[in-house]
Parts: structure tokens; sequence; C-alpha cells
């Protein structure tokens, strides 16, 4: 019996991992075994180090897509599905354009598209994880907003504000207010933002690690 030919793809999303290459060694054991116990011919295994699963712009995927098209295997394999994409889109565009008529196979979810109940597999796992996804970043945004509303510190302190003594809420910065109000006070009379800045140095106000304000930093609090 002739022997199926896939091409397994690789890819880790940072620079750490990629460097350690712990979970690349992974993925290729992986696969490995897999080809191995189904009889299937592994020609070649491609890699993204480094990159985000958020689209398919990823040199590897397009060279392993492109090995699919111009016959030289005729299937894909993946450990694990979001080595693959996260999207939903993505994975709706690669069912039509190429897992129609190529296998796509991914080791941990036990996934093979070479059957109509694979491909119904696939759509429903990648559909639970987006909505996974969408859920935890809905949740972030309300809590991050109950602590903002609640003047709690969400992340880098807002100018014109610092942080209680025990560190959690944001209160008014005095020293931060009062030069605030002098660089609108000086715009409104029309300074340009080079004179506002040798006024700000003459009247004694300087950024918080002490140093003289540039125009870009100038220009940025004027629009507070």
């Amino acid at each position: 019996m002739k022997e199926t030919r896939v091409v397994g793809y690789l890819r880790v999303s940072t620079e750490i991992q990629a460097d350690e290459g712990y979970s690349l060694i992974a993925q290729r054991q992986d696969i490995e075994r897999y080809c191995q116990l189904y009889n299937l011919e592994l020609i070649d295994i491609i890699t993204d180090e480094g990159e985000s699963a958020c689209n398919l712009e990823r040199s590897g995927i397009q060279r392993a897509l492109k090995m699919l098209s111009a016959g030289l295997a005729e299937g894909l394999i993946v450990a694990k599905l979001d080595r693959l994409t996260r999207s939903v889109s993505d994975l709706g565009y690669l069912l039509k354009e190429y897992f129609t008529k190529y296998t796509l196979m991914s080791v941990a979810d036990k996934i093979d598209t070479s059957s109509a109940s694979g491909r119904l597999v696939l759509n429903i796992v990648v559909s639970v994880s987006q909505w996974e996804r969408e859920a935890i970043s809905e949740r972030t945004k309300k809590v991050l907003q109950h602590k903002k509303n609640n003047g709690e510190r969400t992340g880098n302190i807002p100018y014109g504000k610092k942080l209680s003594d025990d560190g959690l809420m944001l209160t008014e910065n005095k020293q931060e207010i009062e030069i605030l109000n002098r660089i609108k006070e000086l715009r409104a009379e029309g300074m340009p933002l080079q004179d506002i800045r040798l006024q700000l140095s003459f009247d004694g106000y300087y950024t918080r690690p002490g140093n003289p304000f540039t125009l870009s930093q100038i220009s940025k609090l004027t629009r507070m």
C-alpha cells in the first residue's frame, strides 16, 4: 500500500521558545511518532520560529502550502492545531482553498480532515478556541474598566496622577497638574513649543526623571 506523503509544520511564538527549542523538539517528536504509527511518509518538516498564529503571513506555512499545491505532498500535519492557526476565518480559508483537496492532520487534537467527521471536529475545536479567547478578552476589559472607575492602577501611571501610599490607587499629582496648567496657559497665549520648553526650564519644571521637557513631550501634554 502506497504511503501518503505529508509535510510537517512546526511553530513557536516567541524568540525565547525558538532559542531554547523545547517546543520545537516536542512537536517534531509527536509528528514523527504519528507518521510512523499511521504509515505516513514524512517528506519534510518546516518551521516558523518566533511567529504568531494571528495570521498566515508566515514564510514557513506559505512554503508548506506551496508544497501541497505543487503536488509534492498530499497532506499537512501539525502537532497541535494552534500551531497552524488560532483564527476561525483563517481556518475557513485553509479548508476552502487547501483542505478539501489535501489532508490536514493534528496529532494532539486527533483531527484528520480526510473524512467529513474530521472536518466537522476541526471546525468545532477552532470555534471553541476562538470563543474562549474572546470571552477572556471581554472579562479582562470589564475588570480593567472596573479598576479604572474605582481609581485603581491598571497600567502606566498617566501624567497628572501618582500612586497612593498603598500602591493600589491613583491620586492627583499636584505638581504635574501645575505643569499641565502652565503649558496650556502658555499655549493659549500663542507661545511656540520651543519657547514653552525654555519657559518651563526657567520656571524650574522638569520631567519625572528630572530632565528638561522635549518638544514632543510638550506637544503631547498640550493635547491632554
